[in-house]
């Protein structure tokens, strides 16, 4: 399959193959019974990110960015900080002003909840077990769910510090992780690194 996508003067430009469809198959039971088909299809997901571009390209900068409603007269938000990174805030609906929070979480990004999930879903790209935190930091609004890397099992209130695969980033949220605040640069596994 072969395409490519590009952007000119602000309008997605997509050529090549998206979609190709595979001969179906039956499926049948232990005594010959028809009881199914496969539906076998190869898709090309094109996913626009739109005013969300920062935030995954920051990722793949080594950087964590937030935004904060600046509209004084929003008489619930104004001055809240969000992770995960939203365009507007939901209260005023203004447009959010980026801010770069990396050494803020650097600095006090804790453990607020977890769960550990030894199965997973179709196209987990994750090592399992998946250690998922709920990712505390001081002054944020939000709490933002990310997952720890490594061994070590999360526990409420663990200091944790971000991680970002910056050597060939997929510029999804995969490519912002978390471990423990005590962990050195050397144990960090292959292509994740700590913020620049």
């Amino acid at each position: 399959m072969s395409y490519s996508v590009k952007v000119v003067k602000g309008q997605f430009k997509l050529q090549g193959e998206f979609h190709t469809a595979e001969p179906n198959q039956p499926i049948r039971d232990e005594h010959g019974k028809l009881c199914g088909i496969t539906n076998p299809r190869r898709v090309v997901h094109h996913h626009s990110y739109g005013g969300e571009a920062p935030f995954f390209q920051g990722l793949g900068d080594g950087r964590l960015w937030a935004t904060r409603c600046d509209n004084k007269d929003c008489e619930v938000a104004y001055k809240a900080l969000f992770i995960p990174f939203r365009i507007h805030c939901p209260d005023c609906l203004e447009k959010n002003t980026p801010l770069d929070i990396t050494d803020l979480a650097n600095r006090t990004a804790h453990v607020y909840s977890f769960m550990i999930c030894e199965r997973s879903g179709a196209f987990n790209s994750l090592e399992k077990p998946i250690r998922f935190i709920n990712v505390e930091f001081d002054g944020v609004s939000t709490i933002l769910m990310s997952y720890l890397l490594g061994k070590t099992n999360p526990e409420i209130g663990m200091k944790v510090r971000p991680v970002f695969r910056t050597k060939q980033p997929t510029f999804t949220i995969t490519d912002l992780a978390f471990v423990p605040a005590d962990t050195k640069e050397k144990d960090l596994p292959a292509g994740f690194t700590f913020s620049k």
